[in-house]
């Protein structure tokens, strides 16, 4: 439901989330701020930790003719206030399941980078009557926990959690730390928006960061489990998440292509052209949504009467949570 309460956020933290009109949306139990432009199939955009909605203004400035283009602020970054419940991507599912239906009677396509990414995977799993389509953008989650990744998720824990403290070098590093992030000419503006709220945010990049070292951050296990078809559209300068490294467990999603881009982190944001070309391509070739909505009524009944409609997936919290 809309809320009519708009909650005092820090000026410079917003900046890098939606942009006006905004809505307030009340979802398990988060407010979340949201732009939405445009008409037609619907578009829900997730950006990654510490970023904000617009991220995706440069898209939706291109698509928003044939789609309506749903950018998304999460808990504690952009308009959203912050939650007591931690940010994971895991939480993020949680207010994803419960968001989408606000916003559409009909499954819709989902953007994620990142955290987002990882979030919509999970969803998308879990409840697929609510996605019709997939584009994963340098996704988290599907790296398994080896030396390696325990080494850069604890080395990034620490620098965030730096900067939660105050410290005095932090915003410098994060600014040269995020030319490596969104090296793009084209997302200059936003990367100073993002680098002028880093101290605000550093907290929830900590909480992040940190429940990436849990066992239920890697859901590789959920890829067969994505029944609908799923774009990789991946960054080639992805330093903490390398292509090379996420391939195998891309290869396991059923229905599944992939595009790489001239990018750090972010080709929505660094290759606006190419992306909504590359992007309209794959909607383009997508089941409508009232097909979308019959087969997976079909696909939920067969569920139910095998044991519930989360009896298929991997055990952990998002078959706990479809159980609710």
């Amino acid at each position: 439901m809309k809320s009519i309460h708009q909650p005092t956020i820090d000026p410079i933290v917003a900046a890098a989330g939606a942009w006006n009109p905004i809505e307030f949306h009340e979802a398990a139990g988060a407010t979340i701020a949201l732009n939405r432009k445009g008409a037609g199939p619907k578009v829900v955009c997730l950006h990654a930790t510490g970023h904000g909605a617009r991220d995706f203004e440069p898209f939706s400035e291109r698509c928003s003719d044939d789609f309506e283009v749903i950018a998304v602020d999460w808990p504690g970054q952009g308009s959203s206030p912050r939650e007591k419940e931690k940010a994971s991507a895991a939480r993020y599912s949680q207010i994803l399941d419960e968001l989408i239906p606000q916003l559409s009677s009909e499954p819709v396509i989902v953007i994620g980078c990142s955290i987002g990414g990882a979030a919509a995977i999970q969803t998308a799993a879990r409840r697929p009557d609510l996605v019709r389509g997939l584009v994963l953008c340098d996704t988290g989650g599907l790296i398994g926990a080896d030396r390696t990744t325990r080494f850069v998720i604890g080395h990034m824990t620490s620098f965030f959690e730096a900067g939660a403290r105050g410290a005095w070098w932090f915003r410098r590093a994060f600014a040269m730390y995020y030319r490596v992030v969104l090296p793009q000419p084209a997302a200059r503006a936003q990367r100073e928006r993002i680098v002028a709220g880093c101290r605000q945010v550093a907290p929830v990049l900590v909480e992040a960061w940190t429940s990436f070292n849990a066992p239920e951050a890697d859901i590789r296990a959920l890829a067969p489990h994505v029944l609908c078809p799923t774009l990789f559209a991946w960054a080639r300068q992805d330093r903490v998440i390398p292509w090379s490294r996420t391939q195998p467990a891309a290869s396991t999603f059923p229905d599944h292509r992939i595009e790489m881009f001239d990018a750090g982190h972010a080709a929505f944001l660094e290759q606006p052209d190419r992306f909504a070309e590359v992007f309209r391509n794959f909607a383009a070739s997508l089941p409508e949504a009232a097909e979308t909505t019959r087969e997976h009524a079909n696909i939920a009944d067969l569920a139910s009467r095998r044991g519930g409609p989360g009896a298929s997936l991997p055990s952990g919290p998002w078959k706990a949570a479809t159980a609710m």
